[in-house]
Parts: C-alpha cells; sequence; structure tokens
C-alpha cells in the first residue's frame, strides 16, 4: 500500500519552506548561503528531523546530515534565550539516532566518529536583536563557570531587514519567506484581520513573484499554516499577558495582607473599586487585614 505524505497545517511555514526532500533545492541553498559552500546534489543530503510520532516529546523545525555535517535549524518568532538547553536536548536525540541507525558501539573502546554538530537559529520576531548573536548554555548555570568546559551554543541570525541582507541576497527562498512574512505583519499592523492579512500577503506575493511557483501550488496549506501560526502566536502572547496580570495581581494581594500598604492603596494600583478589589483579594485566599 502506498503511503502518501500528509501535510499538517499546524506545522511551520519554515519547516514546510525548508524542511522537506520535496524542496531539497531550497535546503541547498540556505545551507551554501551560510556555509559558503556549493552543494547542488539532493543525495548529498538526508533529512534527519525529530518527529513528535517517534520522539513522542521533542520536534525540531529542520535537521539533517551533508558531508558528515549534523545541521539543525529552528526557526523563532519570539526571542527565547532557552535555545542552547534546547539544542544540546535535540541533538543528544539526534546522535542516539545516528549511534543506532549506524550500529555504533557506544561502550567499547574504539573512539566513535560522529558528525559535526551545526546549531542555527533563525529569528524573525519584532523585538529588536543584533544581526547575529551567540546564545549559550552557560549563560543559563546556576553557579557561574567560565572553563567552556561545559559549552553549548546556538548561533542566532536575525532575518528582519537591514540585518543579514547578504544572507539574504545568496538565499532567495529565505528572502522571499521573509518578504511573505513581512507582508503579513504589515497588513496585520494595519487593522486586518488575521485571514484577510494572510491571503493578501499570498496574492501580493504572487503577483510580484516572489515564491510564484510555490505559492501557487501549495497556496491552501500556505495560507492555513500562515492563519494557524499567527493564531497560535497571539494566544500565547495573550497568556503570557494573562500571566503576567495574575502575577502583579497576587503581589499586590500579598501586600496588603502583609500591611505593606492598604487595600485602598492595592485597589487604585489594579484600577478596581474597593469593593471589587477585596472581592477578588478574598477570592484568592488572601485575607484583608482589619484596621485598628
Amino acid at each position: 500500500m502506498e503511503t502518501k505524505t500528509q501535510i499538517t497545517y499546524k506545522d511551520r511555514l519554515f519547516r514546510f519552506i525548508f524542511g522537506s526532500m520535496d524542496n531539497v533545492e531550497n535546503i541547498l541553498s540556505l545551507y551554501n548561503a551560510l556555509n559558503g559552500t556549493n552543494y547542488d546534489d539532493p543525495a548529498a543530503l538526508m533529512i534527519t528531523t525529530l518527529e513528535d510520532v517517534i520522539y513522542v516529546r521533542m520536534k525540531n523545525d529542520v535537521s539533517f546530515l551533508i558531508s558528515s555535517y549534523l545541521s539543525l535549524w529552528e526557526q523563532q518568532s519570539s526571542y527565547n534565550p532557552n535555545m542552547p538547553l534546547r539544542g544540546l536536548m535535540y541533538f543528544g536525540e539526534l546522535y542516539s539516532g545516528y549511534i543506532e541507525s549506524n550500529s555504533l558501539n557506544l561502550y567499547g573502546s574504539k573512539l566513535l566518529q560522529i558528525p559535526t554538530p551545526q546549531y542555527v537559529v533563525f529569528y524573525n520576531g519584532e523585538r529588536d536583536a543584533e544581526a547575529i548573536r551567540k546564545l549559550r548554555l552557560s549563560d543559563s548555570f546556576i553557579n557561574k563557570d567560565e572553563s567552556g568546559d561545559f559549552e553549548w551554543t546556538a548561533t542566532m541570525y536575525n532575518l528582519n531587514k537591514g540585518k543579514n541582507d547578504p544572507l539574504m541576497e545568496r538565499c532567495k527562498p529565505l528572502k522571499d519567506y521573509m518578504m511573505l512574512v513581512q507582508y503579513i505583519r504589515d497588513n496585520l499592523n494595519h487593522g486586518m484581520p488575521v485571514e484577510a492579512a494572510v491571503d493578501e500577503a499570498v496574492k501580493r506575493c504572487i503577483s510580484e513573484n516572489v515564491m510564484k511557483e510555490f505559492l501557487i501550488k501549495h497556496r491552501a496549506e500556505v495560507k492555513n499554516m500562515c492563519i494557524t501560526e499567527y493564531n497560535e502566536k497571539t494566544f500565547v502572547d495573550g497568556i503570557k499577558a494573562e500571566g503576567i496580570a495574575e502575577g502583579r495581581m497576587k503581589e499586590i494581594f500579598s501586600c496588603v495582607q502583609d500591611g505593606l500598604f492598604t487595600a485602598e492603596k492595592g485597589a487604585e494600583r489594579l484600577n478596581m473599586s474597593l469593593g471589587q478589589f477585596e472581592a477578588e483579594m478574598q477570592k484568592a485566599g488572601y485575607k484583608i487585614p482589619v484596621n485598628v
């Protein structure tokens, strides 16, 4: 029975463009742009991306083997300083798979030869960031260690305009991807609903010959991926905002309970009436001090 590849709309657009052998020319183009190489043979590359179907708790964007280098690419629309730690965990799984598939003896006396790691994070969020930044695992250590004996790094490339333009010029698929992202972002900033913003951006790209053939062929998938991705980002941002608000509320409740300032002051800081403030405070399990 023939097994057909099913495209999940919840997949990342970046992964769809740069993470499949169906678009291997895009992977090679980006790899060459990053490393100054000129690979053009699809047979030189083997996809090793972790899928959560197999690795229940882990899924990365794109990973592959080429010329004994094990590359891992992650796309981030929000700045995340924990990428080195995530990369360390990803590479542990990738190397485990490599050792098993090549029947290597991890417990033998012979030194194993394993592919050299290359870990790149592509950042395209709206928070300002350097063009290229080296993120280090050691920055997460509770006890600072400057020996370098236990280091793992992620090289983060900022894909926003004016940050890594030469890289974009060397890799048209990456440049086109970011043009689509920017058009969607511009439409959203002009007040368009997500669905309309994505639809108009896709139409504009096709009219301007930006990923034209790709978008015509995969128009429905791309639109659904983008809509899902932006809706999820809005949801996550909302959860973060609610978390910050809830944290501030609890902090003020604690201050009032401990007598650091009055309930009236707490209500003022949270822009509530005194009655509403006291009701919310009691609902959260805090005691309102009795003024003597």
